[in-house]
């Protein structure tokens, strides 16, 4: 590569090569790196550009410009490079030559020079979470008499107090639709990450319709969805009905506070105009494709109040489980979990589209699973304008999160120190990694974590540098040890690691949503599924020995350590799957109900998309089945049996 382009790149931290997944040097092809420095602004595309741009970062350097956001860690100190003023989060100053170290955590201000920078001091770590054990769910695939179609958050309240007295239950997104039809089913592609999904809302536990005259509710009633002829959720269904009942409820809300939240004002307006032109901003009228331009301000509708409300409800929802959490003694309570990225075309995409990269698409290179690489479709914040802008969208996200969370798990964590970039008209393995500042991604996570005394976990699994672990260990964030993958894979046979080597701060569970459910790996069903629909990377006889080898490997760990007998049932090695976890020093251990179940259909298969029903599989049991179902009792019992060894 020519040498003025790798400095550039180097500036902009763009890669310019990477270790593929047999960790072997890969080469970045110029024209990804050309592709990836434009998404950042930069031009690349001559060597004239290439000089003049280069010229510009020399330029700044030799000023001894600021960078618009300063992190330091609590404790630390920053030269600066003249007399300064800081304005503290308090609104009180201090003069000083140099960042001192007693500075208290928080958002401030520095003033030096003509430059007015965010500083932000950050704690250096999290307090230890407590060892405790808690239930991984899909919230959509739990159901009861009450739910309409799916799972809502009144069965998430009412399954707190059912559950054996676990310290945390772990969701899956639960973030913002666009609220117009088709509603997509994967909770991974959101509108939004600031907001809620009203899908979830439990329309009868709403103030408005315990308000409502008995007729008014009794439309509402007639109109909860009837069961899907295929036993799968139909999200769109489900959210027409919903906004009908809603729409009922209305006239009850009486006024909506507009004024002391602009940023809930904002995304409501983008939901009042996706109803009228359609869920894609980039297909609305020009005028429409800013949410600072004058037609967007001078947009009036009552949808816009209409759409606050519901984000109102949700609230009130959300805060009911926490408080469920909090009677039950929960030392967690309900851990959300974030998604790595948003659809561009959607709310947040729009909102935030100046500190987005427009175009980009995040994804991973080829490995081993996935030759051609993967494009994610996900839009990614531009580390530039997050530093410039004093990562106020970031911190604004997870605070809006963090009001109704006791934990976060940060899915991809790796994303917080780079990201995988495919410009647009590019395939999957033409992209780059782009890299981030990881002293301020992690730092104001663990800031707002602190502030709202949360745990955090990061789903760090697959090849992920070392240095994404090491610092996670050392903020007392918790890492991500699945039994399937907790294995010596440097030796031949590749065996388990025994229980007592797992990691102390992981939070470790059989499986994920992504992988085959325990009575799914016991049978193979993983392999029976993958060929059904041409998805094996190998001879189906050669996955199907593979399988039963991996089988074969579990089952004997299980019984050299005394938890099964042989020929043990396949409903007795799931118990034992969790009782091995239970011996772990894991701070958190987590128990899937798919699992518990036995339910041999995983959540999502990767690399499907129509092939398959991802995310749209109800568990097979209703809530109040689950809260009688013996195989329920027994891992319950046996995961709080960690509270006496703690």
């Amino acid at each position: 590569m020519n040498a003025d382009l790798a400095e550039l790149a180097a500036a902009h931290g763009v890669a310019t090569w990477y270790e593929d997944w047999h960790r072997e040097r890969k080469d970045v092809a110029d024209e990804s790196v050309v592709g990836v420095l434009g998404l950042l602004g930069v031009d690349a595309t001559g060597p004239s550009a290439i000089r003049e741009e280069l010229s510009a970062v020399r330029e700044r350097k030799a000023l001894g410009l600021m960078p618009g956001t300063v992190v330091v860690r609590e404790g630390g100190t920053r030269e600066l490079p003249g007399p300064a003023t800081i304005t503290l989060e308090d609104g009180t100053t201090r003069e000083v030559s140099a960042i001192p170290a007693d500075l208290p955590l928080g958002w401030h201000r520095l003033h030096v020079g003509d430059q007015d920078v965010t500083l932000v001091v950050v704690p250096t770590e999290l307090p230890e979470p407590p060892q405790t054990w808690g239930w991984m769910v899909q919230l959509y695939a739990l159901h009861s008499a009450r739910s309409w179609g799916m799972g809502d958050l009144g069965d998430l309240r009412e399954f707190l107090t059912v559950s054996g007295d676990p310290g945390l239950v772990l969701l899956n997104p639960l973030h913002a639709i666009t609220p117009t039809l088709p509603v997509p089913a994967s909770p991974y592609s959101p509108s939004s990450r600031r907001f809620a999904n009203p899908l979830y809302l439990r329309i009868a536990d709403t103030d408005e319709y315990r308000r409502a005259d008995p007729g008014v509710r009794a439309a509402v009633d007639r109109l909860k969805p009837a069961p899907t002829a295929d036993g799968l959720i139909d999200y769109s269904a489900v959210w027409q009905a919903k906004r009908a009942a809603l729409d009922l409820l209305w006239p009850m809300a009486g006024d909506v506070d507009l004024e002391s939240d602009p940023g809930l004002t904002d995304f409501a307006r983008f939901c009042a105009l996706a109803e009228r032109h359609g869920p894609n901003w980039t297909e609305w009228p020009e005028e429409l494709r800013r949410p600072d331009s004058p037609a967007v301000r001078e947009f009036q509708s009552d949808r816009i109040a209409y759409h606050a409300w519901l984000q109102r409800l949700l609230g009130a929802q959300l805060e009911a489980a926490n408080e469920a959490a909090r009677a039950g003694g929960m030392p967690v309570g309900v851990v959300h979990d974030l998604a790595v990225g948003i659809d561009p075309n959607g709310a947040d995409g729009w909102l935030l589209q100046d500190v987005l990269a427009a175009g980009v698409h995040t994804g991973a290179p080829p490995d081993a699973f996935n030759q051609l690489g993967q494009d994610w479709g996900l839009a990614a914040w531009r580390p530039d304008m997050l530093i410039e802008t004093g990562y106020a969208a970031y911190r604004d996200m997870l605070r809006r999160i963090f009001r109704h969370a006791g934990g976060l798990r940060v899915d991809h964590v790796a994303g917080l120190w780079r990201l995988w970039w495919v410009p647009p008209g590019m395939g999957p393995a033409e992209g780059t990694y782009v890299h981030y500042d990881p002293e301020a991604m992690l730092g104001i996570l663990a800031l707002e974590a602190s502030r709202a005394g949360a745990v955090v976990i990061g789903e760090d699994l697959g090849t992920v540098q070392p240095a994404v672990t090491e610092t996670l260990e050392r903020m007392n964030m918790l890492g991500s040890a699945v039994l399937y993958f907790t294995r010596e894979w440097t030796e031949p046979d590749q065996p388990f690691v025994p229980a007592e080597d797992y990691k102390r701060n992981a939070l470790a569970s059989v499986s994920t949503h992504d992988l085959p459910t325990a009575a799914g790996f016991l049978t193979g069903e993983q392999v029976r599924v993958r060929a059904e629909l041409d998805q094996l990377a190998g001879p189906v006889e050669e996955e199907r020995r593979n399988a039963r080898r991996d089988r074969d490997a579990l089952v004997a760990v299980l019984e050299g350590d005394g938890l099964i007998a042989a020929g043990a049932s396949d409903d007795e090695i799931i118990v034992a799957m969790h009782e091995f976890l239970a011996r772990t020093p894991c701070r958190f251990v987590t128990a899937s109900l798919y699992d518990v179940l036995g339910e041999l259909a995983q959540p999502n298969l990767p690399g499907t998309m129509n092939e398959y029903p991802n995310w749209r599989m109800p568990l097979t049991a209703g809530l109040e089945a689950i809260a009688e179902d013996p195989r329920v009792r027994t891992i319950a019992a046996i995961l709080n049996q960690r509270k006496a060894q703690r």
